[in-house]
Order: C-alpha cells, then sequence, then structure tokens
C-alpha cells in the first residue's frame, strides 16, 4: 500500500500558497486552535479539502491546514487532528504528517491536551514530552511499508529529539513559564481512565496520559523529521483529583494553558529562525 493521498494533499497545498517552503509542522490539540491565529500572511485549507486528512468530530479541534509565517519562520499548522477512537484506525494521521514532510518540514511540534500524574504539574501546567508508552492496539506503521517515506524496522531511541527539548526548555525559561518534563502514556479513549488504569501507569512510570501524539511521532519518526512535543495539562488524572473529568474541563484548562504554551512557542520559534535550515533525519 502506497500513500499517494499525501503526494495529492501537497501538491495542493502548493498550488493554494505557491513558493512557500514550511520548516516546521505544528500539530495543535484540544483547546490550543487560537494560536494559529498568530501566524500572518497566511492561508487556511480545509481537512475536508486535502486527501488523505481526517475530519475530526470533537469540538474543539476546527480541522484546519494553516500556512503561514510565525515568528519569521514559515510554519504549517494543523488547527486540529483527529484520533483513534474516532474509529479512523492507527493512521489516522499518517498522511497528514506525511505531506507535511513533502511540504518541507525538517521537525515536528507536536500539542495536546493531558492529564497529570503528578500533583505538582495541576491543571494549566505545560510538560515537554520526553518519552512515551503506547497502549494504543498496535501503530500506524502495522502493515505494507511504504519506501518512499522510511524504511520497514526504524528506532525511536530519540524520539522526542534531545536538541529541540533543550531549545524547548530555554524558551520555557526566557519566557519566565515553568516547564515540566516527563513521559506520556496513550490510551485508546475516548472514556477517560480508571483510577486503577493510572495507579498501573504511575509504577509503569508515566507522567501524563491522553488519546492521542504518539501515532502522529511514530509516523513523523517514520519518515525522518525531527520531533518536540508538549501538553498542557487539563486535570489531574482519575482517582488523584477531586474534579469530575470531563471534555468541557480539558477544553478550559487548555485554553487557560494555551496563553503560557504562546510564549514559549513564541520564544522556541524565534530561536529557531536564526539557525539555518538542515535536512530532516531518521
Amino acid at each position: 500500500m502506497t500513500d499517494d493521498c499525501a503526494f495529492e494533499a501537497a501538491a495542493l497545498v502548493r498550488q493554494r500558497k505557491p513558493g512557500f517552503v514550511p520548516r516546521l509542522g505544528l500539530i495543535l490539540g484540544s483547546g490550543l486552535g487560537p494560536l494559529a491565529e498568530q501566524l500572518s500572511d497566511a492561508v487556511s485549507v480545509r481537512f475536508d479539502e486535502l486527501p488523505g486528512f481526517p475530519v475530526s468530530t470533537v469540538h474543539g479541534h476546527a480541522g484546519e491546514l494553516v500556512l503561514g509565517t510565525l515568528a519569521g519562520l514559515p510554519v504549517a499548522c494543523l488547527k486540529g487532528r483527529a484520533h483513534f477512537y474516532e474509529g479512523y484506525g492507527l493512521g489516522v494521521m499518517t498522511g497528514a504528517v506525511r505531506t507535511l514532510k513533502l511540504l518541507g518540514c525538517e521537525m515536528l511540534l507536536v500539542t495536546n491536551a493531558a492529564g497529570s500524574l503528578r500533583r505538582e504539574a495541576d491543571a494549566g501546567s505545560l510538560v515537554a514530552v520526553t518519552d512515551h508508552i503506547n497502549l494504543l492496539p498496535g501503530t500506524p506503521m502495522v502493515g505494507p511499508n511504504d519506501e518512499r517515506f522510511g524504511p520497514r524496522f526504524f528506532s525511536l531511541a530519540n524520539a522526542y529529539d534531545r536538541e529541540l527539548l533543550a531549545l524547548l526548555k530555554a524558551s520555557a525559561q526566557t519566557s519566565g513559564i515553568g516547564l515540566h518534563e516527563g513521559v506520556y502514556a496513550a490510551f485508546p479513549g475516548p472514556n477517560f481512565e480508571t483510577a486503577a488504569e493510572i495507579r498501573m501507569m504511575s509504577i509503569l512510570g508515566a507522567d501524563l496520559v491522553g488519546m492521542s501524539l504518539v501515532p502522529e511521532v511514530i509516523a513523523a519518526r517514520h519518515c525522518g523529521l525531527k520531533v518536540v512535543a508538549v501538553s498542557v495539562v487539563t486535570n489531574l488524572a482519575e482517582g488523584l483529583g477531586t474534579t469530575d473529568l470531563s471534555h468541557e474541563q480539558t477544553l478550559k484548562y487548555a485554553a487557560l494553558g494555551a496563553k503560557d504554551l504562546v510564549s514559549v512557542l513564541l520564544a522556541f520559534v524565534t530561536e529557531l529562525a536564526r539557525r539555518p535550515a538542515t535536512p530532516a533525519s531518521t
């Protein structure tokens, strides 16, 4: 099986914004879409116009690809995402990630909303992801491999790029904003995790839980994109807090955390813009 949809989507995007070559791809999670409003000279393309792009059924995910300049850096921003639990399968975002690669992106910055297993990283906190535990029923790379994008077997040893993580931490410090670090555990959803599952994940070494991010990171590493990821904490995980978990709460605290996230990412992107372009690597 080959992913010709990614080539078709990339060709359509080039028609909409001729000559534009983004260096950074952004994926914005629940309630974090307003970051795309920071782009200048922006052109938007709806997901339903792009072959291979899923249309999200979740409130808070707009479903647009926004192309423009952020702090001097050309970026391609996915305003919203779709999820495994929506019925699209584990390759739900693979076509979109590969399109970013074909457009010229060297790096992918993934954001999402997550629950925290650490009380010191409460709702509204930012947590840089250092690694993940995949509890989804597989990976997006199951099935025939498309050699045009990457090899059959590939390493996730540096899935969350250490150099980009160091730059993200420095950007948070420059912005005067706290940035925790932690391991992210991906659950299938759409139900929130049980208290027993959270106790299990604490034993296994997880600091965050959520229902996204991991399929995108795996697809990005397969095609050679460097990855950095940051979660906005919207709640303490089940059994650790007193608030009933809901998507409304997710959107509320994602919006609050987004203010700090915008400041950190602007500093991060400003520094990236000063650096010369480098080929993405596997």
